[in-house]
């Protein structure tokens, strides 16, 4: 089973009003285990940053002048999303961002019923308690002292740590992989499953700044992390 975890930057909260989509960050999950492969790019939104949006991600206008903008991107995003379901946080808006923008190319849109909305299973499994990222990552003791602002990339590796406690870590599926091999099922489990190389390599769009950034950030996750049992 494929997922992909999901985060988006902005400008605003109205796509419809003219905000535009400014960073796309996205972590690879097969059987609930980190692959390696990511997506991530910085987008022109083609209008000027407004200084509270400033304030939440960092990215300013002279940094994101030559960038490209979302229609030379998008064939790459929907390729690498490749109809999987999408674990995001708070679904609704980044799904709005990005069904706007599809829509303005003519690309058919992502159904909602692709997210999987982590927001929302907080709000069952914990009702009444807050449910914001930052929150769950201190309810289990994910480690984001790195995001002193927000980053898509960033902080959809920080989601996909929460999603896997908020799921019961890698447990599930376990069991019912387990039953499926008795039963001479090709179905692996988690721990079985290995990542396999693409035929044809995503170019990387990280600068050295980002990868030493990631770096940093998963050396801070310890060695318990499932990030760094995948360097392993």
């Amino acid at each position: 089973m494929r997922e992909i975890v999901l985060d988006t930057e902005t400008t605003g909260f109205d796509p419809q009003g003219g905000d535009r989509i400014v960073e796309i960050g996205a972590v690879e999950l097969y059987n609930h285990m980190p692959t390696g492969e990511v997506y991530h790019v910085y987008i022109n939104p083609e209008r000027s940053m407004p200084q509270e949006a400033f304030e939440v991600h960092g990215l300013g206008d002279d940094f994101l002048r030559d960038k490209p903008v979302f229609s030379e991107i998008a064939q790459s995003f929907v390729d690498f999303v490749r109809g999987d379901k999408m674990v995001i946080h708070n679904a609704a808006f980044d799904m709005k961002f990005l069904n706007y923008e599809l829509g303005q190319l003519g690309i058919a849109e992502m159904p909602y019923a692709q997210a999987i909305d982590t927001l929302e299973i907080a709000r069952k499994k914990f009702p009444g308690s807050p449910a914001s990222l930052d929150a769950l990552c201190r309810r289990f003791g994910v480690d984001n002292s790195a995001r002193e602002k927000h980053g898509a990339l960033l902080d959809s590796e920080i989601l996909a740590e929460v999603y896997l406690q908020l799921i019961g870590g890698q447990q599930p599926g376990f069991e019912l992989a387990a039953e499926s091999r008795g039963a001479g099922s090709q179905i692996r489990s988690a721990e079985e499953w290995r990542a396999r190389p693409r035929t044809t390599p995503l170019p990387s769009r990280l600068t050295e700044e980002e990868k030493s950034a990631h770096t940093a950030f998963v050396e801070k996750l310890g060695e318990d992390s499932v990030w760094s049992r995948m360097k392993a």
